[in-house]
């Protein structure tokens, strides 16, 4: 690549540019980490250690990350000499507009509660939320097989793929997006009336930035949550840690084998 001022890549895409002859590091003046935390926690400190080993020693290092993690101070100790530190704090998602449910369900019969009350709640867009990239697929799949316009977005798609995804779900050409936590955080969807938790998020605080997608610019929303037997604790401590209260009712004939 020539003449090229800014080049923003994955890394393990950065190493197959390179191994393929098509970049070259050499000159590089700056090196920014994006979201570092995340990076580490996905498995990427391998590919960054091959990318630190072929830039310039002479170089300006920039780091961001939400959480300082040891995994992180000990990036910032080999990466950063003598830095500056600013720190940012994050606003707080106001959901004190959004109705929120619980419902005890067993695993195996999440699929067919979610359908049951995009039926009678009368849904029309739905922003749905699960943990990893197969469940995402699993219940997009479902969805589509019962008739329900429905698209998956997570990071195994392409940038062009989750784009035309979200654009026809803001048109109202999809009801459901099926999503990771890829679209819990700095994504404003307007008029947005449902939001569900298919499964929770590991952390508490992506808990709130899900249900933050509803309920936005003073617009009502509701948000619903699927607990199952082995989330129960999980909710729990959600709940506590986010200093919030959520109804959960037990439907004896979603929780029962």
């Amino acid at each position: 690549m020539n003449n090229v001022d800014i080049l923003v890549a994955t890394p393990g895409r950065l190493l197959e540019l390179i191994e393929a002859n098509a970049v070259h590091l050499k000159n590089v003046k700056a090196l920014v980490l994006d979201e570092a935390d995340k990076m580490l926690t996905k498995g990427f400190k391998k590919e960054l250690d091959q990318i630190l080993k072929l830039l310039p020693n002479k170089r300006q290092n920039l780091l961001f990350s939400a959480t300082l993690s040891e995994d992180v101070d000990e990036l910032q100790r080999v990466l950063l000499n003598d830095p500056v530190t600013a720190s940012v704090e994050e606003k707080e998602e106001d959901i004190s507009l959004i109705k929120q449910i619980g419902y005890r369900v067993i695993e195996n019969k999440k699929g067919a509660l979610l359908r049951h009350l995009m039926k009678e709640k009368e849904m029309t867009q739905v922003l749905i939320f699960c943990s990893s990239t197969y469940q995402v697929d699993h219940v997009n799949d479902k969805l589509k097989k019962n008739g329900i316009a429905s698209k998956a977005i997570h990071s195994k798609k392409s940038q062009g793929a989750r784009n035309s995804a979200l654009s026809e779900f803001k048109s109202g050409e999809l009801t459901a997006l099926v999503s990771t936590d890829l679209l819990a955080r700095g994504i404003d969807i307007e008029f947005l009336p449902f939001v569900v938790n298919y499964e929770l998020p590991r952390s508490p605080k992506d808990f709130v930035h899900r249900i933050g997608r509803t309920g936005r610019a003073e617009n009502p929303g509701e948000a619903i949550t699927f607990i199952s037997s082995e989330e129960s604790h999980h909710w729990r401590v959600i709940q506590k840690k986010m200093k919030i209260k959520v109804w959960t009712e037990d439907l004896p004939e979603w929780n029962s084998k």
